[in-house]
């Protein structure tokens, strides 16, 4: 990061955190992360509330444009804010900042927690949370303190709002997105079909993260750190976080652990329903994990299309395109016998 952004940085960050003074002391830009980038700043803070050394995460825009279903940086602070307040283990959110002359692109900052997000290491390392059956549990539980936020909420008023059934919604999103796409996906037609046929009427509606998986929270040796990645936050059936946690394509190969690698189903479900009151109907799983093959089909094949327009220059980009195919296969297996 240049000097001249640093102190663009620190002017603005003395203001925002009620500081006399912000220097950045590091700067680093952090792997992974496909359509957001975020940076590990360490400040040094004189005065105000934060007084010291400060361990923080800058998460900003991507340079070019993103998934276009994404949340921008503002409404995710304000998704984060509001799950925050209402207990659920994440970075506490420390302030935005929308003026483009102090980063060049929209950003907010939040702490950062300890440990790592990598799935690939999380489902084989058990030096991470050891007890893998209580780190089931407890994604269980902050998924359940995630959907006890119920519409409407006047901060996520940017979230669209819809009549239809969210099985029915997604339905229409997803083939919107096939239908004006060049190239012809049958399976995936095949599966928006048997998606629609099956569909559960519109029953509760909560709070949902829309990518609760193994690869989007932090866990260190000692367990759960925090919940990441809010950018495709909305109003849906809460059975949709649990399915798309639970599909087998965010297990990282660790097929025997079906809640997302890393444990049971009957211990992620334990903590969940131990949290909301409630009792997971296990029928409606299924139906779930199909929508979440086909939606991150469907991602996958947005972001190939970003590197092979030439909008954006990403070896992982043009790699997860060579997913779908793996995705086709599985939609086809889970919807055979109905």
């Amino acid at each position: 990061m240049e000097e001249n952004i640093k102190e663009s940085l620190g002017r603005f960050l003395s203001t925002a955190l009620q500081a006399n003074s912000v220097q950045v002391v590091r700067a680093a830009l952090l792997s992974g992360g496909a359509v957001q980038e975020n940076w590990l700043l360490d400040l040094q803070i004189t005065g105000g509330p934060f007084d010291g050394m400060l361990n923080t995460v800058l998460r900003c825009d991507s340079p070019t444009a993103g998934v276009a279903i994404s949340h921008g940086r503002a409404q995710e602070f304000a998704l984060l804010q509001t799950v925050f307040n209402a207990g659920v283990a994440v970075p506490q959110p420390l302030c935005l900042c929308t003026d483009l002359s102090v980063f060049g692109r929209p950003f907010f900052l939040m702490r950062r927690v300890a440990g790592t997000a990598a799935g690939h290491v999380l489902v084989k390392d058990t030096r991470y949370a050891p007890d893998r059956a209580a780190l089931a549990r407890q994604l269980g539980r902050e998924l359940a303190r995630i959907h006890s936020v119920k519409p409407p909420v006047d901060a996520l008023g940017f979230l669209a709002n819809y009549e239809e059934s969210p099985a029915q919604y997604r339905i229409q999103t997803q083939r919107a997105f096939l239908d004006k796409h060049h190239t012809a996906y049958p399976a995936l037609e095949w599966g928006l079909r048997w998606l629609e046929r099956h569909a559960p009427a519109r029953g509760d509606i909560a709070l949902t993260h829309g990518d609760f998986r193994t690869g989007n929270y932090m866990v260190n040796e000692n367990g759960l750190t925090g919940i990441l990645d809010w950018e495709f936050a909305g109003w849906s059936d809460p059975m949709e976080d649990i399915g798309w946690f639970c599909a087998k394509c965010w297990r990282f190969g660790r097929d025997d652990l079906q809640a997302g690698g890393i444990g049971l189903r009957e211990d992620f479900y334990a903590g969940y329903e131990s949290e909301s009151g409630h009792t997971i109907d296990r029928d409606q799983i299924h139906y779930w994990e199909v929508m979440a093959h086909v939606k991150w089909a469907v991602v996958a094949i947005e972001q190939a299309q970003r590197h092979c327009s030439g909008e954006e220059n990403s070896l992982l980009l043009a790699l997860t395109g060579h997913m779908v195919p793996e995705l086709e296969w599985e939609i086809l297996n889970m919807t055979e016998s109905s």
